[in-house]
């Protein structure tokens, strides 16, 4: 009788390549599992071991500049976090979810990283980047985007970047269904872009609320306001222009010239430390 042939299945091996990308996954899951989402642990500062290079740094530690709005009311460009870290205490930060887990390791799923590929003969070599939103709730804010080839290295280029771009913005009662002169929105409606993301905020009388994107909110809410009114246009879900155009609003604040008579008139306050 002839021998019937056995059809065996050999089971295909993952290839280096995809195991590497597993692996490297896997830790970015273990890290966001073990550190909470939005939880930023900053080191203390150290003013002693601090050796300044800019003027303005050298005149902070010794004292001759004591107060933040010395610097940025003169648009003097701050190039040390340091000065931060002396002037600015109190900041409280977060890290914005700008990314997304990929395949069955999250599917779609909001992250604190996003993650990119450049594809080289060597292989694929992944970086991340984070969004790192600081503030003192009572009108100073900054926002700061760090990219490196691992998770921690980004988020503290982030938290720098974000003290480099501390700015003061305006707070008021602009709302004509308001009128209580109390700092709890902004003072005027202002706009915001960047890409094609177009975001205005209107003046929300009392107890409104912030009307507005999730994230966006959180950025209000570092900078001390209470009720906003939104909208937006062009492409929104690309999360990073949001939020870049929701600060650009912000920012566009300060940059109009009010008199002293409408100030009084709806109770304008500035940043306050």
């Amino acid at each position: 009788m002839p021998r019937e042939k056995s059809t065996s299945t050999k089971k295909k091996l993952p290839d280096k390549e995809e195991v590497k990308q597993e692996i490297i996954q896997e830790e970015v899951e273990i890290e966001e599992a073990e550190a909470p989402q939005g939880v930023v642990e900053e080191k203390v500062f150290d003013k002693g071991g601090w050796q300044p290079k800019t003027e303005i740094g050298k005149k902070v530690k010794s004292g001759e500049i004591k107060d933040i709005d010395q610097i940025l009311d003169n648009g003097i460009k701050i190039l040390e976090s340091e000065i931060i870290d002396i002037l600015l205490p109190n900041l409280e930060s977060d890290l914005l979810p700008i990314g997304q887990s990929k395949g069955k390791f999250g599917g779609g799923k909001r992250s604190i990283w996003r993650q990119t590929q450049k594809k080289t003969m060597e292989g694929n070599k992944p970086k991340f980047a984070a969004l790192v939103v600081i503030g003192n709730k009572n009108g100073y804010i900054g926002l700061g985007y760090g990219k490196s080839k691992e998770t921690v290295p980004a988020r503290e280029k982030a938290i720098r970047k974000s003290k480099l771009n501390i700015i003061k913005i305006r707070r008021g009662c602009g709302s004509w269904a308001c009128d209580c002169k109390e700092p709890h929105s902004i003072p005027f409606e202002v706009n915001g872009k960047c890409g094609s993301v177009r975001m205005k905020l209107k003046p929300a009388p009392k107890g409104s609320g912030l009307v507005i994107e999730k994230e966006c909110k959180k950025l209000l809410e570092f900078v001390g306001i209470k009720d906003v009114y939104s909208q937006t246009s062009g492409q929104t879900n690309t999360k990073l222009n949001l939020l870049y155009a929701c600060f650009d609003a912000l920012q566009n604040l300060s940059k109009v010239k009010v008199s002293q008579d409408l100030m009084k008139k709806q109770g304008m306050i500035e940043g306050i430390q």
